[in-house]
Formats: structure tokens, sequence, C-alpha cells
């Protein structure tokens, strides 16, 4: 087997960066994903470096394993090929908004009844019925609506809300859209129905931001306020060493005790501000506060040596530059140089999850706009004219 999904055929009509990411992981398990895009191709093909035109850096990221397949959706008898696809998928995709997609006629109600089988799946920035359904949303609109924006500008101290350098919000949807149809897959295998579902952005991010964050809130006790203190101590970042930075967490009792040891202060180890969970979290600025002046004592390299002997966690404060020559992914093989004819070595990057019983792989790279789109439609029954007549 390649994969979990093998023998799942997906049919995706997403862009930019929420759904690409969702199939994308849906392909890395073995589904036959075909992205379908408009003459123009999906937007992303043309943000950051490339070798040829629709093949940018960020797009390559996010459509491996992918066949592409160029619909003008606008003509009859592209969309009447479109739903040949359907007819035959597990799976339909799309993250447009959801009145847009019924007057495409892609709806769950009329796939259905194309596919009774079918899991149609979507994502829009809110919750569809609600009064916001139909409102545009990206990345940084939910960083903002979520609250995530402003506590992060918070954190790092500046003049008001900051966004979360990555987009966050579309990428964790991104995922969540993906389990989502793995769940509803198994649901079918089951009962043998089909279903539609739903993934709106900010009550995603949401219940992704707010499980630590809801804090006295979430046991009836406002006056506690909201927002978890150790995440909003001033304290919480890397600390700076003698002559770099560091990553250092002590969770429990234990590794505190051996953390105060590694720094010679067993006078704290009773310290009632050390002594307990609940203890430290109280007072976190002075637990902090007091690792932070510790670390400035000797050099990274010495601290590293001095916590793996002890068994704190810990680690460098990596730049990205860093990661690629990062030893230990280097061991793990996760960025992948892909040779090329008459030029630089191109990097991708590896799939985290690894099962044992149906190994995922990369299969294929990124598509070129329209690259299977013979192919894939001659699989669906069109005859070499329909086809030549749809490329035309």
């Amino acid at each position: 087997m390649s994969g979990p999904l093998e023998g799942v055929r997906v049919i995706d009509l997403t862009g930019t960066v929420l759904g690409p990411m969702g199939t994308q992981i849906l392909g890395d398990a073995g589904a036959d994903v075909i992205k379908i895009e408009a003459p123009g191709g999906d937007a992303v093909r043309y943000v950051g470096p490339r070798r040829e035109v629709g093949m940018g850096a960020y797009f390559l990221n996010l459509n491996r394993n992918k066949r592409s397949v160029v619909l003008d959706l606008k003509r009859p008898a592209a969309k009447a090929a479109l739903l040949r696809l359907i007819a035959g998928a597990d799976v339909f995709v799309h993250n447009m908004r959801p009145a847009a997609a019924e007057r495409l006629g892609l709806g769950y109600a009329a796939l259905a009844q194309v596919n009774p089988r079918l899991i149609h799946a979507s994502a829009s920035g809110f919750r569809r019925g609600s009064s916001r359904a139909e409102a545009p949303a990206y990345d940084d609109i939910i960083q903002g609506l979520s609250g995530l924006a402003a506590l992060n500008g918070a954190a790092a101290g500046t003049d008001g809300p900051r966004y979360v350098p990555t987009v966050m919000a579309d990428k964790i949807t991104g995922h969540v859209l993906a389990s989502s149809i793995g769940m509803a897959l198994y649901h079918r295998e089951k009962t043998g129905r089909g279903q539609a579902l739903h993934v709106p952005m900010l009550e995603t991010m949401l219940s992704f931001l707010l499980p630590e964050h809801l804090w006295g809130h979430s046991v009836g006790q406002p006056e506690h306020g909201i927002g978890y203190t150790r995440m909003l101590s001033e304290h919480r970042r890397p600390f700076a060493t003698a002559d770099g930075h560091l990553c250092v967490i002590a969770v429990t009792d234990d590794q505190y005790a051996r953390l105060l040891k590694v720094f010679g202060r067993d006078d704290l180890i009773a310290d009632p501000r050390f002594a307990t969970v609940t203890a430290r979290a109280e007072h976190v600025d002075f637990v902090y506060g007091t690792i932070a002046a510790e670390l400035r004592r000797r050099s990274t390299a010495k601290w590293l040596d001095l916590l793996a002997t002890a068994d704190v966690p810990h680690g460098r404060a990596a730049t990205l530059a860093d990661l690629l020559d990062d030893p230990y992914l280097a061991e793990t093989g996760f960025f992948h140089a892909v040779p090329e004819p008459d030029a630089p070595a191109a990097l991708m990057l590896g799939i985290p999850v690894d099962y044992d019983g149906s190994p995922a792989a990369i299969r294929r790279p990124a598509p070129r706009l329209g690259e299977h789109t013979a192919e894939v439609l001659a699989e669906a029954g069109l005859s070499a004219d329909d086809i030549a007549a749809l490329e035309a």
C-alpha cells in the first residue's frame, strides 16, 4: 500500500493556502487528489521565487501528490466534465463561500444527486447559516477576529496587535479540514452514506487558541481574568545565554528540582514559590526571572551539555536558516533534495506522520498548470474530441 487513503479519489476545487494544505495531507496519505484550476491557475502559483512561470516556491509546498486539471467552469462543457469527475469520486472539497458554491451548482444537495456516497467538504471564514456566513475572510482577518493578533502583540511588547508571522489560521484550518474528511470517510465505511461537512476558520482558531486562555471563565470565576498567566509572562521567551539563546522549560516538580540542581541553586528547591505547579503558576515571573538570570552565566554549548545530562527539556533557539543544517532533521530525512536537470536540486518537505502498516509517500511533485487534464478526463470517460474541445 502507498498510504492509508490509497484508492480514495478527491476532487479538489480549493485555492490559496487553507484548502491546498488540507488536500495535500490527503494526497500524502495516498489519496488520488485531482486539483481543478481555472485557466489562470491557483493564485499561489505566482508567489515566491520560481524556475518557471506558475511554479512558485509557495505553491510547491502546498500541492505535491496532486494532479492538475484546468476547467473553465463558466462553460457548460467544463461544468459537465467536472460533474463526471465528481460522480466517480469519494470526496469533493472547496473553500468558496457557501453562496458561491450554490450558484455554481456545487452545493451538497445538488452533488448528492450525482453521487450519494460523496463526502462534500468545505471551509470558509464563518459558520454556514450564520449572519457572517458570506463574509470574506483570509488568514489576517481571522488572526485579528480570534484575538490571536492582540495576544501576539501583547506578548511581543508592541504598541498594538501583531500578526503571527505565518499563515496560522489557514494552515491549522487546513489540518482540521483533512482530519474531518478522514472521519467522514470512516463514517461512510460504517454506514454507506455520504455527508456534507463544513469547517469555519474563526471557530477553528478559537478552539485552538482558547483551551488555556479562557482561564477563569472556564470555571465560572471571571474575576481571575482571561489569558493563561504563564503564556503572558514577559519572561516567556527563549532565554539569553552568555553567547546565544536557549529554550528551557520544566513542568513537573522533579524536572524543576533537576533544573535547580544544574543551576547550583539547591536553596530554591524548598522555596514555596517553586514547590508546586500551582505555586509556580502564581509566581511565574519570579520563576522565569530566576531561570533567565542563571542561564546568562554560561555558554549555550555548556548549558546544552548540562541540561541533556540532567534530562531537562531544552533546545537551541534556531533560526529558519539553521533548520537547513540541523543534524536531527538530516538524520530523519525531513528535507528531500529532488534532483532536476541542469539546475540545483529542489528542496521538498518530508511527511511528518509515520503509518507503519500503510506508509505515506511523496509520489509526485506539485503539478504544472493543467499537466494532467487530458489524462484525468480520459479516465472519466471523455472522448479525445471532447477533451480537445475543452482544452481549446
